[in-house]
């Protein structure tokens, strides 16, 4: 088996789960009897502590000699936490346990990011082939996931999740190459890794990237949390809603498998505006509440708000940092995007969506727009000219 298909398929069990869980876990929440804004609360709290959680994790996987060690560990912790959560314990306890898995889960993407980002530049492949394989498997869940619920209880939410979860931690061993976290073996001094972290916080290049990259990512937060919940409101049955998500990640794995020399020629600060511009159009047209025929074709813009804004953000961060903090580098530029960002905007999103329903969708359109402006910014640094 290739080294790309073999990164593909750990992808895979990775967006197996969040293809689950991204759409459906509110769906859980509410059947176990959840407000809007205690779900949002729960949603956004390791989102929220990821600015600190991840980089303090990213440094705890750079202690072990090989980079799939603490992957291996975080995704049998992941499975178990995310099996706990069907103890009937009540609002407290699914908050803690999801906090666990969610943070354990948003660390191992970024840390196989470096992993795979690492390979295909001394291997010569394309990056997008093993995130689209990962991207595919996220549209198979959301597929899946949305006609079971259609016949079924939002409890195999759960079981699904956790099984991709224990899938995860397996992979993790049998997939990804036994590559060290040091070039030269060994393990990294503390001393060396806090370095790297605190060169990282002072970089004021590297900070413009992340939080204009971070404020267009986090803009999805509204979708991802209560798109489902929105249009059910509207009559938009479950099993529609999977073929919604499922159009927007289909594109998505499109532009990562096969437009990569066009990506290359349009450069990495464009496709950050490039996707802040179609973040603005997006979520200005979804707070309209269209109709359905007209929601399809918004969805395809997908490719642009989320795949193009991650490839431009990704390259930038890799551009911007050093081998010895790679792995800091990412897990920062994860943890505000999907992280205090992310969290901020969850937690408006809940209370949004509990007063204004599908409108809600404007506050994110705004705070595209402040992404987009600092990616503009982008072109007047010359550390990324060339």
């Amino acid at each position: 088996m290739s080294s790309t298909l073999r990164l593909g398929l750990f992808y895979g069990t990775l967006f197996l789960g969040s293809g689950a869980a991204s759409p459906y876990i509110p769906v859980w929440f509410d059947h176990r009897g959840l407000s809007g804004a205690q779900i949002g609360i729960i949603l956004s709290a390791p989102m929220l502590a990821r600015v600190v959680t991840g980089p303090l994790l990213a440094m705890w996987a750079d202690s072990f000699s090989l980079r799939r060690t603490p992957l291996i560990l975080m995704g049998l912790a992941m499975a178990l936490a995310y099996g706990l959560l069907a103890a009937p314990f009540g609002f407290a306890w699914w908050f803690g346990l999801w906090f666990i898995g969610s943070t354990l889960y948003a660390t191992i993407v970024p840390l196989t990011d470096v992993i795979v980002l690492a390979r295909s530049q001394a291997d010569g492949f394309n990056y997008g082939w093993p995130r689209g394989i990962g991207s595919a498997a996220f549209v198979v869940a959301n597929i899946g996931m949305g006609l079971l619920l259609a016949r079924g209880s939002p409890e195999l939410v759960l079981i699904w999740i956790t099984v991709a979860a224990l899938m995860t931690g397996i992979g993790a061993q049998y997939l990804l190459p036994p590559d060290p976290v040091r070039e030269g073996g060994g393990v990294a001094a503390i001393s060396e890794r806090m370095a790297g972290l605190g060169d990282l916080l002072r970089d004021k290049d590297f900070m413009l990237v992340v939080v204009s990259a971070g404020l267009i990512q986090a803009a999805h937060a509204f979708y991802y949390s209560f798109s489902t919940l929105a249009w059910r409101n509207q009559g938009i049955p479950e099993d529609m809603t999977g073929l919604l998500w499922a159009v927007g990640v289909g594109v998505e794995v499109a532009f990562l498998w096969f437009m990569e020399p066009w990506r290359r020629r349009f450069g990495a600060r464009n496709l950050l505006v490039l996707g802040g511009v179609a973040a603005v159009v997006r979520w200005g047209a979804l707070a309209l509440s269209p109709p359905l025929w007209i929601v399809f074709p918004i969805q395809m813009l997908h490719t642009f708000t989320y795949a193009a804004t991650f490839i431009g953000a990704l390259q930038l961060v890799d551009r911007l940092s050093k081998p010895s903090n790679a792995s800091a580098a990412q897990t920062i530029n994860s943890a505000l995007s999907g992280g205090v960002l992310s969290g901020v905007a969850t937690i408006v999103s809940g209370a949004l969506f509990d007063r204004i329903g599908a409108h809600g969708y404007f506050v994110m359109a705004a705070m595209s727009v402040a992404g987009l402006a600092g990616a503009i910014r982008l072109y007047g640094v010359r550390r990324l000219d060339g």
